[in-house]
């Protein structure tokens, strides 16, 4: 497949593909393909939805490095000393970071509850109302986005740095992604809006009426800045001559530690990364709609991907093997 017949297949798609704005790729950190379609340009941005969930884990990484946080074993409690705890809850004094990386950790509902912590004045203090529960720990996975928000709170408790403030300087900049402004305080018509709106957005991140950013999902990202987050995976946490993050944090963040049944095509899963294929040689981080970065280390090759909000599209890493990467090989 040439790059023109790749544009023609994305442009005329009905199906899978009718969603795609953007595919870019970096192979050994150079450029070597950019698309683009539906009126968006290489620079503008697009909510990536849970694809925010791999960049949290970049960002735990770094407050790990740098001391903020002691390692991924340390109790989650420990950042919220001034929270209460309600009576009779024991299994939460035991949850650890790592449980919220792994995506193992327990939690008080059966589905998620969006609309009481979408509400609420304090997103990351709902959140930890339903962390625990009776049934304690089991290790079991349980996919959890609004979870992911008390690693936002813990990276701001644990380095007295807003935590989109946190990224901008130690992530984006150092790998030379434009500064994200924070999206403000909005309506439930807003929160929508951001969800399901098809237009190209401007480099923001959704956040809460305290001003933490929205960590499971609210991040608006280009390919391009995806496929640079990709890179500095690829590069064991280098970017250049810098080490943004450290190659034992990327090893540990890729590493497999959840098994995943059918429902998440039996991958693997490290922390809030995923494992394709059951070797070391693609990592991904996934989102609704498409919205992926792939790494490939054998190939040295990274891809970012954004695309509308559109439900049940898991095919992403297969279409990248199958259309992109023949034509960054040409």
């Amino acid at each position: 497949m040439t790059k023109e017949q790749l544009h023609r297949l994305v442009a005329e798609s009905t199906g899978n593909e009718s969603n795609v704005c953007q595919i870019y790729a970096m192979k050994a950190g150079v450029p070597v393909y950019e698309d683009c379609w539906r009126g968006f340009q290489t620079e503008d941005a697009m909510h990536v939805a849970s694809v925010t969930k791999g960049v949290m884990a970049l960002l735990a990484g770094i407050a790990i490095d740098k001391g903020f946080i002691k390692s991924e074993e340390q109790k989650v409690l420990d950042f919220f000393p001034e929270y209460e705890v309600k009576r009779g809850e024991k299994t939460i004094y035991d949850v650890t970071v790592k449980h919220l990386l792994t995506m193992t950790a327990p939690y008080k509902y059966k589905s998620e509850p969006w609309t009481k912590v979408c509400t609420s004045a304090d997103w990351t203090k709902a959140a930890l109302g339903f962390l625990g529960g009776r049934g304690g720990i089991t290790g079991e996975f349980k996919y959890a986005t609004l979870g992911i928000q008390i690693l936002a709170g813990i990276i701001e408790n644990a380095s007295g740095e807003n935590c989109l403030d946190f990224a901008n300087k130690y992530l984006f900049a150092p790998v030379g992604i434009a500064e994200h402004a924070p999206h403000g305080d909005s309506s439930k018509e807003d929160q929508f809006d951001y969800l399901m709106n098809k237009n190209p957005r401007k480099k923001e991140w959704y956040n809460d009426p305290r001003g933490t950013v929205t960590a499971g999902w609210g991040l608006t990202s280009s390919a391009a800045d995806l496929a640079k987050l990709g890179n500095l995976v690829l590069n064991q946490g280098r970017a250049g001559e810098k080490q943004v993050i450290s190659a034992e944090w990327i090893k540990r963040m890729t590493d497999p530690h959840v098994e995943l049944g059918k429902t998440f095509g039996f991958m693997q899963y490290g922390y809030l990364w995923y494992r394709p294929h059951r070797d070391d040689r693609v990592f991904a981080a996934i989102g609704d709609g498409g919205n992926i970065i792939y790494v490939n280390k054998e190939k040295q090759i990274t891809v970012g991907m954004t695309g509308t909000f559109k439900p049940r599209i898991f095919d992403r890493v297969d279409f990248i093997e199958k259309k992109v990467l023949p034509v960054t090989e040409g």
